[in-house]
């Protein structure tokens, strides 16, 4: 049950990602949905498990980057959204190639929406290895689902909102961005 709460938890900027994802592009295929909700998922289940090998292992060494994981998240997100508003309000057609998320961007989204699980490593540092694993695939699993969820509803609304979707989505990443960031420097 804990599991399930912390992939509840976590999956939760993926879900506004996909959200975004979804309004960008409402003529999204099923199976571009599958792979990016299965992206997140990934990140969400191998980010807790790096955070569990890093207590293992370099636990210093890791300490030390946790106090930079807001600034990066923040970077990342502000970069795709920044883009994704100018490409907006420049105008770009929407059928044009580049429309949608592109597998670079992704991975960036992926990690910038799961770098915070990193700490959940450290949360399940008690964990045998085997039992770190079944949390991490519980937390993949509700990923996954909350994801495809997000991503429906912005590819319904985004068909609505047609060309003001793109701006949408670019202000969610903006402000989820911002939101990763002040919490995890001024409320940690």
């Amino acid at each position: 049950m804990n599991s399930i709460l912390l992939g509840v938890g976590l999956a939760m900027d993926a879900f506004s990602v996909s959200l975004a994802n979804g309004l960008n592009e409402p003529g999204m295929k099923r199976g571009k949905h599958f792979l990016i909700a299965g992206t997140f998922a990934f990140f969400q289940a191998a980010m807790p498990m790096i955070g569990w090998v890093c207590v293992h292992t370099i636990v210093t060494v890791f300490s030390a980057f946790e106090s930079f994981i807001p600034w990066i998240a923040l970077g990342l997100l502000l970069f795709i959204g920044g883009k994704m508003i100018f490409d907006g309000i420049s105008g770009k057609d929407e059928s044009e190639e580049n429309v949608g998320v592109g597998f670079a961007a992704l991975m960036v989204q992926g990690i910038a929406t799961s770098i915070d699980a990193l700490s959940v490593g450290f949360t399940i540092a008690d964990y045998d290895v085997w039992s770190a694993l079944a949390a991490a695939l519980i937390i993949a699993a509700v990923t996954l689902v909350i994801c495809m969820a997000g991503l429906a509803i912005g590819r319904k609304f985004g068909t609505k909102l047609a060309g003001k979707a793109q701006i949408l989505g670019g202000v969610i990443l903006v402000g989820i961005g911002i939101e990763i960031f002040v919490s995890g420097v001024f409320f940690k």
